[in-house]
């Protein structure tokens, strides 16, 4: 049953596409040659235009089957679906251009860019309904795929929970093998364990069952060899859940090396393109705050230098990217003798202040030359704020995962800052926007917050 709606539903698809590309061609050839765009040579044949349109109504399915567009993916997200329509009509449309550049003498270059916009449009607004009927489909109860989850502990708990949690994806599952005999019989999150893992055979020979998701923890890894003969035998689809994800932190994750799948525990997310985007991002933009902020970072020097004694800019040392040291630059704040007596973090009418520093600090000029550090490459514009070295042992020790904050650079502003974390806040809220920001980083939030700091997100109550 579910062979026969899949391959009417892919027939649909491919109906649905090329009446869009058909509609598309022919917008694009109005809006070139009937519209207020001047004609130089003339309108094309007849011919020309017949053969055009067969080539692209061949070309464009085609290469829309290749880059599996056709094939059901229902894990796949609405803006994955209309990602991988965009690759692909980029790319039908570069095959059109080379076909035609061989087999013509010309072809309207304008038309086929007017055409490819107006085809990505239409194909993936038509893919996004399609989409939602279906999913209203599968929501009512139909065209679903069962589900046999072996393992009824907490693993399988959280796929069950998973899938319930997704009913637009089609999936249900039907039941529960345990290698616990006592939970047999019972229920787990609703869904009936049917009976214990060794009775696979005979429960798969009971009830139509499309896929086996095996979510057994560590300790019944055991189990799972001759569990694979077994199912090796069959023709069902099986998935293995490993019980590793509770120990995964930070862009952990499935990846693929020569051919060979693991699971990364911890990774790293500024590497390869985004490392290099973010450097990048990171000079020019510190070297136009340089340049902007050059006249106010004369007149703080000179006051500085004006109401107390000492140098005007205070290097002190940090622990930024991989756990390194560095010495951030600031305007000096505080009397030359301020930790005589050891360290010690900056509280609310700190008596250590000079007559200029509560000003500086509430104004976060005393920042300012940190554009320098990020010019030199030891901090980032944005990022979690570098603590003290002294201070991070016991932050280690006291807030789990506060290590992974150092998986990327430290920055002048960051995703707790402007949400008023500074000062004697909460570390561990801090912590938590800190992962927050490195998990969901993007260079567009590089640039929100760095907006949002020069409209005022350092002028907190807490910035002392």
């Amino acid at each position: 049953m579910f062979s026969r709606f899949q391959r009417f539903y892919t027939s649909i698809k491919v109906a649905a596409d090329v009446v869009m590309l058909t509609l598309a061609f022919v917008l694009a050839y109005v809006t070139r040659f009937e519209g207020p765009i001047p004609v130089v040579y003339g309108l094309p044949p007849l011919e020309e235009t017949l053969l055009s349109l067969a080539t692209v109504l061949i070309v464009f399915p085609v290469t829309y089957r290749q880059a599996r567009l056709y094939a059901t993916n229902r894990a796949r997200t609405h803006i994955g679906e209309v990602f991988e329509v965009f690759k692909a009509t980029i790319m039908a449309t570069l095959i059109v251009v080379a076909l035609t550049y061989f087999t013509r003498e010309r072809y309207s270059r304008l038309m086929l860019a007017f055409f490819s916009g107006y085809a990505f449009v239409g194909v993936s607004t038509v893919r996004l309904v399609l989409r939602e009927v279906l999913n209203e489909v599968r929501r009512r109860g139909f065209n679903l795929k069962s589900i046999l989850v072996i393992g009824a502990g907490e693993l399988g708990q959280r796929v069950i929970d998973t899938v319930e949690s997704h009913k637009e994806l089609g999936f249900r599952v039907v039941g529960v093998l345990s290698l616990r005999p006592e939970k047999v019989g019972q229920q787990v999150l609703g869904v009936p364990v049917l009976g214990h893992v060794k009775e696979v055979d005979a429960v798969l020979d009971s009830r139509p069952v499309d896929q086996v998701i095996i979510a057994l923890p560590l300790e019944d890894q055991a189990a799972v060899k001759p569990l694979m003969e077994q199912l090796a035998l069959r023709t069902v689809d099986v998935k293995v859940v490993p019980d590793l994800y509770q120990y995964v932190t930070l862009y952990g994750g499935l990846e693929e090396f020569g051919g060979l799948p693991i699971i990364s525990l911890q990774g790293d997310p500024m590497t390869g393109w985004n490392m290099v985007a973010k450097r990048v991002f990171d000079i020019l933009f510190s070297l136009v705050a340089i340049g902007v902020s050059a006249p106010v970072m004369l007149a703080v020097a000179i006051a500085v230098k004006l109401t107390s004694r000492g140098p005007v800019l205070y290097a002190q040392e940090r622990m930024g990217m991989d756990g390194e040291t560095f010495h951030i630059l600031k305007f000096r704040t505080m009397r030359v003798d301020a930790e005589v007596t050891g360290a010690k973090m900056a509280s609310k009418d700190d008596p250590r202040r000079t007559p200029i520093g509560t000003f500086l600090r509430k104004y976060s000029l005393d920042e300012l030359p940190q554009f320098f550090n990020v010019l030199w490459g030891d901090m980032s514009l944005v990022g979690p704020r570098p603590e003290r070295p002294v201070f991070i042992e016991e932050f280690k020790r006291q807030i789990p995962r506060y290590h992974l904050r150092h998986k990327v650079k430290a920055g002048i502003t960051g995703w707790a800052q402007i949400n008023g974390l500074r000062g004697q806040t909460s570390i561990q809220k801090r912590i938590e926007y800190d992962l927050y920001y490195i998990e969901n980083w993007s260079l567009l939030m590089d640039l929100k917050i760095l907006i949002r700091t020069a409209l005022g997100g350092f002028l907190s109550k807490n910035a002392y």
